[in-house]
């Protein structure tokens, strides 16, 4: 049953969209990666990761990458191949290019230049509001904390070296958590429109859910579904504004079904020569950014 409503329509796309892979059996998830197959020499295979698809198992979890790479290497290659490797995480929620190696020692190589950041790796976003410059650099490590609530559960949040004076509004330098990690995001903005904007972001280092925690907290512009960084304290769909949701054509009691907008466009991997991977953005990020009015730069 399809509904005749566009806008129905929409909402049952994205509604689809985290359950479709979890629903299929792992021969027909390492053919699905097989098509979304952007580029293959004797080292490594170059897959456009499609959204909603964990990279690692865990609990309630069916399917994930990890568990078919063994099939896909067959599949590509032939029966005797060894399984492929993972060289480098994505989020469950992000899209885009991800290496995969097809021996350890390609493996290792490769997991050393994301390691030593000889990987340029370039994202783009759909966030809420406009940064504030319109480009720049976040600087600030990140730590993961106990968030006590009514569920009490675990976020990467900011921890800054230094905060403001109560008495004299001075910045003052603060002890450093020792447990914190060094964190860098370069981002600038590509287009504004509909109370959002949509970004282009560098992760320096390679911290767990960097760039969603410096854009949430460090410049106050959320990304577009991501509901578990626009609050701190509790566990709750994402507000978007009036201008957003009449944009969208969505009620804010639909919000929660709208996916995290981040996307991993382009990886420049410096092995004996430089590779240069570009995987398009998928189809519910650019009807996004038609309904919301921002414009694709020609890239």
């Amino acid at each position: 049953q399809i509904p005749r409503d566009p806008t129905q329509r929409w909402l049952r796309e994205l509604t689809a969209l985290s359950q479709q892979l979890q629903q299929v059996h792992p021969n027909v998830l390492a053919k699905i990666l097989k098509q979304r197959t952007v580029y293959q020499n004797e080292e490594i295979v170059v897959i456009d990761k499609p959204y909603g698809l964990p990279v690692h198992g865990g609990p309630g979890i069916k399917n994930c990458i990890a568990d078919v790479l063994p099939i896909l290497a067959k599949m590509l290659e032939n029966m005797k191949a060894e399984p492929l490797h993972l060289c480098h995480r994505l989020d469950k929620e992000t899209t885009g290019v991800m290496v995969l190696a097809r021996s350890k020692e390609a493996a290792e190589k490769i997991r050393l230049l994301f390691k030593t950041r000889q990987v340029e790796k370039i994202y783009w976003a759909i966030v809420l509001g406009d940064p504030d410059p319109v480009e720049g650099i976040v600087e600030i490590p990140i730590v993961e904390k106990e968030v006590q609530s009514h569920q009490s559960h675990y976020k990467m949040t900011l921890a800054p070296n230094y905060r403001l004076c109560p008495e004299d509004g001075k910045v003052m330098k603060i002890r450093k958590n020792r447990n914190a990690e060094r964190a860098v995001t370069r981002y600038r903005r590509l287009a504004a429109a509909s109370a959002c904007s949509l970004l282009e972001l560098q992760p320096i280092t390679g911290v767990k859910h960097q760039i969603r925690v410096h854009l949430a907290y460090g410049l106050g512009c959320p990304i577009l579904g991501d509901h578990k960084y626009s609050h701190w304290s509790k566990l709750a769909p994402q507000k978007l504004p009036e201008l957003t949701l009449r944009r969208l054509k969505l009620e804010q009691s639909k919000a929660r079904h709208l996916p995290l907008h981040l996307h991993a466009h382009r990886l420049c991997l410096p092995l004996s020569q430089p590779l240069d991977f570009v995987c398009k953005l998928p189809l519910f990020f650019q009807k996004t950014l038609r309904k919301l009015e921002l414009d694709i730069p020609k890239d």
